[in-house]
């Protein structure tokens, strides 16, 4: 098997050091290994994502010293495959389309919390001939879906992360999750699932805080028969204050380091060897 890793960044603003440490990650796994290491630009969000921070993306890279194989991938180019594992659940009747907004949901005193905030509490599930001309995403009932008839060896949904060793999925932990948005033709949950399906991704080494996200993707994948990868979760850079670094926290971008003459092998090559100007978050899920 020719390992094949990916890094996929969104482009609704610039890197920063937990990016270029999450790209290396993964560069040198595929690296080390003789393997595949693909770009794909997660530009889904149409009303973020913006092309000059596609263009920084692919200069910090190169300045980091990273090159990918093959062309870059977007997932805008991509939307014939989301659809068709939309239509795809649908048919399986997985699919139920919800009007409420976020305010709605927060406003609820019947909303649980999980590991990605207040769960949709399924207003609108079950819902009797649905004005679709609303706006209205589409969510997954997750509880239905876990009663779908899966093949005998999908009965029982487990990953594997090389770090935290074998995971039993629980996707219900999420709740109702959101595959279609209202302003995007699918989202996070279902586009990853399906790329990293249709790219032949076999490891996926990506920052743990989307270690429970895997919960929801694992389903994805028994739902819409996709291979399960193996995946590497790393612990996260934090920031002098103790948080992780974030774009909307104003973590210092890659690019201004480029552009004030910083040399960014040398960087690469200090966040290699753990010589780092921020710490490790956790690596507990």
């Amino acid at each position: 098997m020719v390992i094949h890793t990916r890094f996929a960044p969104s482009p609704t603003g610039r890197l920063h050091l937990g990016h270029a440490y999450s790209a290396i990650q993964a560069h040198d796994f595929a690296r080390a290994q003789s393997g595949r290491f693909s770009l794909r630009i997660e530009d889904i969000d149409g009303t973020r994502s913006r092309p000059e921070h596609v263009e920084a993306v692919l200069r910090d890279l190169e300045w980091l010293g990273l090159a990918w194989d093959g062309e870059v991938t977007f997932q805008s180019q991509r939307l014939e495959l989301y659809q068709a594992a939309l239509d795809r659940l649908k048919a399986m009747d997985l699919l139920y389309p919800c009007f409420c907004t976020r305010a709605d949901i927060a406003a609820s005193l019947s909303a649980p919390h999980g590991p990605e905030g207040a769960i949709y509490p399924g207003t609108c599930r079950g819902l009797d001939a649905p004005d679709l001309s609303r706006p209205h995403s589409w969510r997954l009932d997750v509880e239905r879906a876990l009663k779908f008839p899966l093949p005998l060896w999908e009965r029982e949904l487990y990953w594997h992360d090389a770090f935290a060793g074998w995971i039993r999925a629980d996707p219900l932990s999420h709740g109702d999750v959101i595959l279609a948005r209202k302003d995007a033709p699918a989202s996070y949950h279902l586009a990853v699932t399906v790329d990293d399906a249709a790219q032949g991704i076999t490891h996926i080494v990506r920052g743990m805080d989307l270690f429970a996200a895997t919960h929801v993707h694992r389903l994805l994948q028994a739902l819409l028969d996709l291979p399960t990868p193996e995946y590497r979760h790393h612990p996260l850079l934090l920031g002098p204050d103790g948080t992780r670094l974030a774009k909307r926290h104003g973590a210092p971008s890659l690019e201004a380091m480029r552009l004030a003459g910083e040399d960014g092998r040398a960087l690469a090559d200090r966040l290699r060897q753990g010589l780092l100007p921020v710490g490790f978050a956790s690596a507990k899920a």
